[in-house]
């Protein structure tokens, strides 16, 4: 143990009692929780970011929407708005954050996307603007104890496992390992699509001692091919990376396998790009003498086209890359799970 960590290690502590604390009002009843007769399906983690929530989202959106009138709600990480809004056509990340307007734009002809960082307050306006509304999808819910979910999914990277992290700041968890007693699944994300049954035997094992007897599921990220941001666009085997996700590892090593990468501007999750930003890339952009294409996230690029980046974009071949969860056994089973907590509910 480093000295770093060492001198964090009381903070972690201190941050574990407040969160027990917490906790327990809402388990005893003093914090008041509120349950809705609208299914309502919330996905989250322990640790902070990059475990895939948003494509967990998008894989139940798909699963979903076609059967019943789908709502998704998040805080809206980031955004210089408050309280609850709508996304509609005029919005951008600005005015609702990142991922709700990349589940807008993907899903908006199917779906309604909300955001609100009060959800007890939220869920009541939706169901008065959307009454046939079936089916909510809360995001980055796992700490939100104020709303008592009809399913709990808990996603956990199977690099960086819940089990084997520890507290802020000591480590990267919200609460304590314990939490993971109130998922009613537990999804092991990222993981290798060639990982073998007996290490996820050992996985499973190392989860089922904190979350108690529930299903363990294994997924991995696909790629999709990459999407031009501009038509007739001609995708080159030399890229430059700009990403600004929490977790950009995967992302990497996927490219630096299929291209040639010849460079990778890294920026902090949700970051809000800046024209100094598109001009740094410009900037190496122009000391290329050979093709190239600039590959983004899904995540990203629906904050580089905004108006005011759309010179940067027109000058250059700038794709982004759609991935999906992918489960490596047993998706059907998930899939059932859903189905069965959507109609469990008195408006079923």
């Amino acid at each position: 143990m480093n000295l770093i960590k060492l001198l964090l290690y009381p903070f972690a502590a201190l941050y574990n009692g407040v969160m027990r604390v917490r906790n327990h009002l809402y388990d005893i009843g003093p914090k008041p929780s509120f349950h809705f007769e609208t299914a309502v399906i919330a996905v989250g983690n322990l640790n902070v970011g990059g475990s895939g929530k948003t494509p967990m989202v998008e894989y139940l959106i798909h699963l979903l929407s076609k059967d019943y009138p789908t709502v998704t709600l998040s805080r809206g990480y980031k955004r210089e708005t408050s309280g609850y809004r709508v996304a509609s056509p005029q919005d951008t990340a600005n005015s609702i954050g990142d991922e709700p307007l990349q589940l807008f734009q993907k899903f908006g002809d199917s779906i309604h996307v909300a955001v609100g960082e009060d959800r007890v307050f939220a869920i009541p306006h939706i169901l008065q603007d959307f009454p046939k509304t079936e089916v909510l999808l809360l995001d980055d819910a796992m700490q939100q104890r104020s709303i008592q979910p009809d399913l709990t999914i808990l996603l956990t990277t199977c690099e960086q496992p819940f089990f084997r992290d520890y507290l802020l700041p000591f480590g990267r968890l919200r609460e304590s390992r314990q939490g993971a007693s109130r998922a009613d699944a537990i999804v092991v994300t990222k993981c290798d699509s060639k990982l073998g049954a007996d290490e996820q035997t050992r996985i499973t094992a190392r989860v089922l001692r904190y979350a108690g007897a529930k299903p363990v599921f294994f997924s991995y990220i696909e790629y999709g091919s990459p999407q031009s941001v501009r038509a007739d666009t001609t995708f080159s085997n030399k890229v430059i990376v700009v990403s600004g996700i929490a977790d950009a590892a995967p992302l990497i090593e996927y490219c630096a396998n299929r291209f040639q990468v010849l460079r990778h501007f890294r920026f902090a999750d949700h970051h809000r790009y800046t024209a100094e930003d598109l001009h740094e890339i410009e900037v190496f952009c122009k000391e290329q003498t050979s093709e190239f294409a600039i590959l983004t996230t899904e995540k990203d690029i629906v904050k580089l086209k905004m108006n005011e980046f759309s010179a940067y974009l027109d000058r250059w071949k700038w794709f982004s890359l759609p991935i999906q969860h992918v489960f490596l056994k047993d998706g059907a089973k998930f899939d059932e799970l859903v189905h069965k907590a959507i109609k469990r509910t008195p408006t079923q």
